[in-house]
Formats: C-alpha cells, sequence, structure tokens
C-alpha cells in the first residue's frame, strides 16, 4: 500500500512554543502509530518548523507581510492579492494529502485579538478545500469559543462544518461550537495534546520557600476589547509587577517565563521596574524548556494557557492569572480551581493572598495533581486511539493484525 501523505497546517513555528508543542506532540504520536506517514507542513514559519522537526514546510501565506498592518496602498493591494493567490495555494496543497491535522490549539477562539482575513479566513480555505478535493480535514484537540464578531464567527463555523473529523479539548469547546450552530452529536472530547509531551520529574521543595515562576504576557483584553486594550494591559502589567516586587522584598527569587516571542518586553519592563538580582528572566523555546525551569520551582504564578498546561503536567502547585474561561476550566479540571485570578483585573494584594494560600497546601495540591495528570494523560491517548480509526482505518486494521495473538 502507498504510505499516506499527512499534513499538519496551522500557525507552527511562528514563536508561539504553546503552538509548537501541540505539533511536536501530534508528530510523536504519528511517528510512534504510523511511521511509514509522508508528513510535511503548511505553517506560519516553515524555516523553523523544517529546522526544529525535521520535516518540510511551506509558508502559509502567499504575502509575507500577512500580519504587518498594511497602511500603504501598495501593501493593502498586495495583501488583496495573496487572499485571492493563497486560493490556489492551499487548494493545491491539501490535494497533495491523504490527510491534514490540525494540532490543537484554540483555532476556533478569538480569546486574543484576530481580523477575520487572518488565521480564520487560512483555515476555512483549508476546510473547503479538503472538501473539494477530497482530502480529510481533521480538527484534533482544538480549543474553541462563542465569537462575537459577524465575519469571524462565520468563517469559524463554516470551517467547522467542512471539517471530516472534530475533536475539543475541553466540553467549554464543543459547547461554544453547538451554540455556534454546528452539530458536535459525533464531537468527542478529549485533552489538551500537550499532556502527550514527557514531563521533566517534579522537584520536591525542601527548607525555606525557594524559587518562583512567573509566567507573563503581552496581554491586551479579548477580540471585542481592542477599545480599552491599553487599559487592560497597563493594570495587568502594574499588577503582576507590583506582586513580583512583593515576592523580592519576601526574599524569593523570581523566573520570569514567557511563552511567546511578543512576551519578552513585558519581561523586560518587569525586570527594570523591580530592579533585583532576584528577579531574571528564562531563556525558553519550547515547551520542554518551560517544563525544566517549572519543574525546578517551588510555585508557578502563569498568564498564556500554554504555560499553565505545562506547569499542572510538571505537578508544581499553579496560580493562574486567567485570562479566558478556558484557563479557568483547565484549572478546575486539574483540582485547583479555587486558584484563579483575572489578568483583566491583576490586584496584587490579592493575588498575594492567593499565592500564600496555595503554598500552604503545596504538598496536597502536588498529590492532586498527580492524580489529576495521569487521568488527563490516559484522555489523550484515546484521542490518538480515535484518530487512527477515523482517519487511517487501514494501517489500524493492519496493527490489529500484527498484534493478534
Amino acid at each position: 500500500m502507498r504510505p499516506p501523505r499527512v499534513g499538519v497546517f496551522g500557525l507552527l513555528g511562528s514563536g508561539n512554543v504553546g503552538n509548537d508543542g501541540s505539533l511536536e506532540a501530534v508528530l510523536g504520536y504519528l511517528r510512534a502509530e504510523h511511521p511509514e506517514a509522508v508528513v510535511d507542513a503548511l505553517c506560519g514559519g516553515p524555516e523553523v518548523v523544517t529546522a526544529r522537526y525535521g520535516i518540510p514546510a511551506t509558508r502559509l501565506h502567499w504575502y509575507r507581510g500577512e500580519y504587518r498592518t498594511a497602511s500603504r496602498a501598495g501593501a493593502v493591494a498586495a495583501k488583496g492579492l495573496g487572499k485571492l493567490v493563497d486560493v490556489v495555494r492551499t487548494a493545491a496543497w491539501a490535494r497533495r494529502h491523504d490527510v491534514v491535522i490540525v494540532p490543537g490549539t484554540g483555532v476556533l477562539e478569538t480569546t486574543l485579538p484576530l481580523r477575520p482575513w487572518g488565521f480564520p479566513y487560512s483555515l476555512f480555505l483549508l476546510c473547503a478545500a479538503g472538501r473539494l478535493v477530497g482530502t480529510r480535514v481533521a480538527l484534533v484537540s482544538v480549543g474553541a469559543g462563542t465569537i462575537g464578531n459577524r465575519p469571524t464567527r462565520t468563517l469559524t463555523r463554516w470551517s467547522t462544518r467542512l471539517a471530516a473529523y472534530r475533536s475539543y479539548r475541553d466540553a467549554m469547546s464543543r459547547d461554544a461550537m453547538r451554540a455556534m450552530g454546528v452539530d458536535t452529536a459525533r464531537d468527542e472530547v478529549y485533552e489538551d495534546l500537550v499532556f502527550a509531551l514527557p514531563a521533566p520529574p517534579a522537584s520536591t521543595p525542601s527548607g525555606p520557600p525557594g524559587l518562583v515562576c512567573v509566567g507573563v504576557m503581552d496581554f491586551h483584553g479579548s477580540n471585542d476589547e481592542r477599545d480599552r486594550a491599553e487599559e487592560i494591559h497597563r493594570r495587568y502589567l502594574d499588577g503582576t509587577t507590583r506582586f513580583v516586587r512583593a515576592l523580592v522584598e519576601d526574599g524569593r527569587p523570581v523566573r520570569l517565563l514567557t511563552g511567546d516571542e511578543l512576551d519578552r518586553p513585558v519581561a523586560d519592563a518587569i525586570l527594570d521596574a523591580v530592579d533585583s538580582p532576584l528577579v531574571t528572566v528564562a531563556e525558553t523555546a519550547s515547551l520542554t524548556d518551560l517544563m525544566k525551569e517549572m519543574s525546578a520551582a517551588d510555585t508557578v504564578v502563569a498568564t498564556r494557557y500554554h504555560n499553565l498546561v505545562c506547569a499542572l503536567k510538571t505537578g508544581t502547585p499553579t496560580l493562574a492569572l486567567s485570562y479566558s474561561t478556558k484557563s479557568d476550566t483547565l484549572m478546575a479540571r486539574m483540582g485547583l480551581g479555587a486558584y484563579c485570578h483575572p489578568a483583566r483585573e491583576t490586584d496584587a494584594d490579592r493575588l498575594l493572598a492567593q499565592f500564600r494560600e496555595l503554598e500552604r497546601r503545596s504538598a496536597e495540591l502536588r498529590r492532586t495533581l498527580t492524580e489529576r495528570n495521569l487521568d488527563a494523560t490516559r484522555r489523550v491517548e484515546r484521542q490518538f486511539a480515535a484518530l487512527t480509526a477515523a482517519l487511517f482505518p487501514a494501517t489500524d486494521h493492519a496493527h490489529t493484525l500484527r498484534e493478534a495473538p
């Protein structure tokens, strides 16, 4: 039989380690369960994906300035032409594959600022092309949310309807798509794909209180809060800075973590404002790097969703600076629902009180996280088994024959 041709699709290799971690989890699954598959990517950062993961990759957009604001007539015309060229490019790429996997991440949500003619349009092109050329498109353990902006909502709804396979990382995501008019009767809920990645062994704190990891984010509110973006960002930055300063005044070393290239200026601003040798910034290029940092900490306080996933996966007691219901849902599922603080209304005094309560229960919460992580890993394993049955039925049958007594 001809080896299956599998494509992976998304804003991969573009500087967001959460997106790349989801890709890494899917590639690990393909290499373990379907080593015969021929894999390549259509993605945001093809050079990074090829160098880091060893697969051929094509640029997602014909126009290289897709995510830069177009202010001049020439740039506006080039961006518009790019939208037309991408119709042909996406269809031609999809046609070369039997299956295209969109690996996790919040591809069906607008918890961060997002224009409809950016990634929502690209995802719609993929799903429509897949339906036209007979390529199965799978949205695997994705995140979703109810979308207010009408063009974005329309593109997202049709992308989801046209996909051949859908699963979600939480029940809230499935409910959101149902509320937007998608028939989700056959769609399953599993777990975020990042829980499939190996985690370093968690340290066991001993002696006086030690390192605190604080994951920061270039946070300006959601897609529907653009008019308040600077106010939201200022409050988040001020509150987080005051919290870090309070930790330093208690003699605690603080390690600032990022989850995207965009977050580094926030970390630098906190570093400059606190101005203490106890505060450092970690250089992290992957979720593996993040987990190594977090596993060495007594406690983690984090904003970005996949920073939270990494902290929880290492079994480290974690407090969420939550910017979305998805963070609250994740924390509740992992047994830490009481330790969420709204990122939009970051209050250093209340955050510090929650932090101290979290540390008081540290030993108990570490035991809880050990149990919940086992459950999360099993759910991801069930996701991959379901994916094989849905997208690789011939291969699945061959595996069954080989394993039969």
